[in-house]
């Protein structure tokens, strides 16, 4: 058996004190765990929506996320300023960003393209 000290508090075990070459062997252990919790952590937390590389390369090459999801979408500035809400004008100078746009007008153009609210919001702030 191996030569372990217990360091107790209140008559209960607190801590364990093993020999390096025991923790040389099962830390590894420990590190694996450490992995499978973040990752259910992340995955719980999921929500599914997934960008498509098309959008991400748009937005990598200057778009503003409006037209980058208006594009993909295969809208028109028209099509999405009426389904929106919005006027035509407006919606240029958001995508042009010449105008943040208001939170209420990004969320309805999210709904209007069928993305969560936020990815719109937060890229207008």
């Amino acid at each position: 058996m191996t030569n372990i000290q217990f360091i107790q508090r209140d008559g209960r075990r607190e801590f364990a004190v093993v020999p390096i070459e025991v923790w040389d062997r099962v830390k590894h252990l420990i590190e694996a765990s450490d992995d499978v919790t973040l990752f259910d952590a992340a995955t719980e937390q999921d929500d599914g929506f997934r960008v498509p590389a098309a959008v991400l390369d748009a937005e990598l090459a200057g778009d503003h996320p409006v037209k980058a999801w208006r594009n993909y979408r295969r809208l028109t500035q028209d099509a999405l300023a009426q389904a929106a809400g919005l006027s035509k004008p407006y919606l240029s100078q958001i995508e042009n960003r010449a105008r943040a746009g208001s939170a209420a007008a990004l969320r309805r153009l999210a709904q209007a393209l069928d993305v969560p609210g936020d990815i719109l919001v937060e890229a207008g702030a």
